[in-house]
């Protein structure tokens, strides 16, 4: 980011509102307006936040463990797994903000495959838009299957099953 660039943000976030305070910029944005990339930027956030918080009912003392699993469920194959398990529960809104994201012109990362990638983005962005939305609830909900659906699938991966434990190799 150029200087000018980041000086002129920097003036936006702290410009105060009419009563001294610090404006949320969000406020009254409608968020199916929003370029899908800056929602999956909110959603990665969220869902990083969320798993790190999850992960501490198991373990509270191994940081680097902790932060190098959270950093595998957070990944693009994972992400893309899971939604792939949420899917029928999401409306017909929240699967246009899904394709919105996956649709959303980006460059995959060499961890994944590109429909990966794309998918995990389209996930980012959903969960971004129930966060500026304030839909918590569904927000949690969502994020908990998620969760759900990643520790199954992994625990299938480790102990050799294809299909989320039910058939073995």
């Amino acid at each position: 980011m150029k200087f000018s660039q980041f000086k002129l943000l920097v003036d936006m976030m702290f410009t105060p509102d009419e009563q001294g305070g610090i404006k949320k910029r969000y406020d009254g944005v409608d968020v199916r307006q929003m370029h899908p990339l800056v929602l999956a930027y909110i959603g990665d956030a969220f869902f990083h936040l969320f798993v790190r918080t999850r992960l501490l009912s198991y373990e509270q003392a191994k940081v680097h463990a902790l932060h190098a699993f959270s950093a595998q469920i957070v990944s693009a194959v994972w992400q893309h797994k899971a939604y792939l398990g949420i899917e029928p529960m999401l409306t017909d809104e929240e699967k246009a903000i899904y394709r919105r994201g996956r649709n959303a012109k980006s460059h995959a990362p060499r961890s994944s495959s590109v429909a990966e990638y794309h998918s995990s983005t389209g996930f980012e962005a959903l969960l971004g838009a129930l966060y500026l939305s304030e839909k918590f609830e569904r927000l949690q909900e969502i994020s908990e299957a998620s969760f759900d659906v990643i520790s199954r699938a992994m625990m299938a991966e480790i102990h050799g099953n294809t299909t989320e434990g039910t058939e073995e190799k």
